[in-house]
């Protein structure tokens, strides 16, 4: 019988309903916790194996039999490529299944910043009236510039749904999109330093990988204007989250939306933890109940084309 394991630790509710995906004859197992001695035991005997945020290992990458392991979703900076060339495990992911998703809660926390949706909600559960209070530090987004971090599926996607507010959008990337589609989608390249200057908003939606760790730092922190915010929906290792709090605490920036941490779960240490303008989301920028039976289609689909040797319908990582 062919065994496909969640890596990420999964609830009965939730392997029901991933388990009703799987072809004819396929069983599904799940991890015990996210420690690796557990993550290494569920491996054995699978031949696929999805995850979610858990890290693939070399040593996962090793384990007997395992023949491809699909990414749900698209960030594969936790994944040892190297590992699974070398072992000839293919790897996979559901580029752009959720990337209107993702740009939707980045239009959410732009707007939650922006609007002081959360500081005002806590003020009037702790029975504080904070309509004045707040006024000096809310701002409109109609009308601002937004800078964009990254330019692919979810880059494209937030310049649609911000196209109803009639922002100038600048964007940056390792290499500009052609001029007819810049035109087409109304958006400007700028260099990353001339952005982060420029913009009312930043909002961070790329890769994380060697060229993006660590790209958002003090240094590019201090050429923010001090009344913009900064957004991450993208991973926690792009952003120093330490020259984050201090420059909101310095009040050097206005406040920030953070969706993804270095350290997932968020750990009580956190610089960002307790800071008032910042909104914190649990990584949950990609989740969509109603996106949840595509992307299992489409990753059996890719896995069931694996087992049949032909070639999946999502191209693989590897090369």
């Amino acid at each position: 019988m062919t065994t496909v394991v969640m890596l990420d630790p999964a609830a009965p509710d939730r392997m029901e309903r991933v388990a009703a995906f799987l072809p004819e004859g396929w069983r599904l197992t799940t991890a015990a916790s996210r420690a690796a001695e557990d993550q290494l035991a569920a491996l054995q005997g699978a031949r696929y194996a999805i995850t979610g945020d858990v890290p693939v290992s070399a040593a996962m990458m090793a384990a007997p039999g395992l023949k491809a392991v699909h990414k749900w979703g698209v960030g594969y900076d936790g994944i040892d490529l190297e590992a699974a060339s070398r072992h000839g495990v293919r790897v996979l992911r559901t580029t752009g299944s959720n990337a209107v998703a993702v740009a939707e809660t980045t239009l959410g926390l732009i707007l939650a910043v922006n609007r002081n949706l959360v500081r005002g909600h806590v003020g009037i559960g702790s029975g504080d009236w904070l309509k004045g209070a707040l006024a000096p530090s809310s701002m409109k987004l109609s009308g601002r510039t937004v800078g964009i971090v990254g330019m692919g599926y979810i880059g494209k996607a937030l310049v649609r749904l911000l196209s109803g507010f009639g922002c100038t959008v600048l964007y940056t990337k390792r290499s500009p999109l052609p001029t007819q589609e810049e035109a087409e989608l109304g958006i400007r390249f700028a260099t990353l330093p001339n952005l982060l200057a420029a913009a009312d908003v930043v909002t961070l939606n790329c890769e994380l990988n060697a060229s993006t760790r660590n790209l958002i730092g003090r240094d590019e922190l201090a050429l923010m204007k001090p009344d913009a915010i900064l957004i991450n929906a993208a991973r926690g290792g792009v952003l120093d989250e330490q020259a984050l709090a201090d420059a909101i605490r310095e009040n050097r920036l206005r406040g920030a939306g953070i969706d993804v941490f270095a350290a997932e779960p968020i750990l009580p240490d956190n610089p960002l933890l307790g800071l008032e303008r910042v909104v914190l989301t649990p990584h949950i920028a990609a989740i969509s109940a109603d996106s949840f039976a595509t992307s299992l289609t489409r990753m059996m689909e890719n896995l069931q084309a694996i087992d049949r040797g032909a070639a999946p319908r999502d191209i693989d990582i590897l090369v």
